[in-house]
């Protein structure tokens, strides 16, 4: 099969590759259709993860079933999936909790798999033709009659849609109340879109990419220009001084200043300021144990001058982590179905799985009008 190939830094090529197969009675095997390159893949594609050399990328898949393992009950030949990045058993006790992203089977000695990932397990990812997905019952959503329709807001069950309401949940969003969020990326604007979706009655977005931030205007934000360092400024104003009663962290460790130098404290620590006293934060922009390539000593291991005093004067609370993406897919399904949501409308570009190479690297760079990138393998 034809697959995307992590080769290095900077480095990746579309090969030939062994199909991907049945290997347990209780997989699935998946024909994969469409397939988006995701923000949390350039970390790796940059050479900042722990990422092998020879492993197939791609954790937002979509695709038809074309074959199931002898112990599949649920799941039927033909079924059009979406897959969650999470790659979950369905019986530890976290999946029996919904935390799915905190697997104890999928990646033993670690809590969490995922494909295409680096240290979330052995699983291939899905930018390929063929994708195999483990306790496939449990794994695979299956679509509604309008699938092929609405294939690009269907695939964004993978992981963007989920993980951005899933930052709107750890931040605790309620009607009525104001919202930040920092990051205009695919994550960012799908916080901002569930925050719109639940009633938020202000929602501000904050980035310097001004076409990012014009599709966060379509949602119903307002756009908050940091270009020149005034986001903290216009924030503030926007709330009367007072500060959002919501924040969400949609960037992560590689968060950038305005001289796009590296600041992997800045958007945490300027949640705490724009953030009213006893608010919440919920933070999904990927933060990782250890960061060998940063030129800041304690981001290389992993850590970062939190303004912490300022957070617990203020007695702010938070919730982090990966989106546990099955406890939100199934109604964000129904949302899409019945055109309540259309999470496709962030998608700027199509293209076929041979052009991924050159996808990735203006995606990488940031390129004017690339903000989503979805992947159609065999066309």
């Amino acid at each position: 099969m034809r697959a995307l190939v992590y080769q290095g830094p900077r480095d990746v090529q579309v090969i030939d590759m062994p199909d991907a197969a049945i290997e347990r009675a209780t997989d699935v095997l998946v024909k994969v259709t469409s397939t988006n390159i995701c923000g949390s893949d350039l970390h790796m594609y940059e050479g900042r993860t722990a990422m092998e050399p020879g492993r197939i990328l791609g954790h937002e898949n979509l695709g038809e079933v074309i074959e199931v393992g002898s112990a599949v009950d649920r799941v039927k030949v033909g079924d059009r999936v979406c897959v969650p990045f999470n790659v979950g058993c369905g019986f530890c006790e976290n999946c029996e909790q919904g935390l799915s992203g905190f697997c104890l089977t999928a990646n033993p000695g670690s809590a969490g798999a995922a494909y295409g990932f680096a240290g979330m397990g052995p699983y291939n990812g899905g930018q390929a033709e063929y994708l195999r997905v483990p306790y496939g019952d449990y794994n695979c959503l299956l679509l509604p009659r309008d699938a092929e329709e609405k294939e690009n807001d269907y695939v964004m069950l993978a992981d963007i849609f989920p993980t951005g309401y899933h930052a709107t949940e750890l931040a605790g969003v309620r009607p009525g109340e104001s919202v930040v969020v920092y990051g205009a990326g695919p994550v960012g604007l799908m916080a901002a879109y569930s925050s719109v979706l639940k009633g938020a009655s202000l929602v501000m977005v904050v980035d310097t990419h001004k076409d990012r931030l014009k599709l966060a205007e379509k949602m119903g934000a307002v756009a908050i220009d940091n270009t020149e360092d005034t986001g903290v400024e216009q924030i503030m104003e926007l709330t009367g001084g007072k500060g959002a009663d919501r924040g969400c962290e949609c960037v992560g460790y590689q968060c950038c200043g305005m001289h796009k130098e590296e600041v992997p404290n800045l958007t945490m620590n300027n949640l705490v300021q724009t953030v009213k006293p006893a608010g919440r934060i919920g933070v999904v922009g990927v933060f990782v144990p250890e960061d060998p390539g940063a030129e800041d000593k304690l981001a290389r291991r992993g850590q970062m001058a939190f303004d912490f005093g300022q957070f617990w004067f203020k007695g702010q609370s938070m919730g982090t982590g990966q989106a546990n993406v099955k406890a939100y897919n199934r109604f964000l399904s129904r949302m899409i179905e019945h055109d309540k949501a259309k999470p496709s409308m962030i998608v700027s570009h199509e293209l076929p799985l041979e052009q991924a190479p050159e996808a990735y690297k203006n995606f990488d760079e940031r390129k004017k009008g690339w903000t989503k990138v979805v992947l159609k393998p065999g066309t």
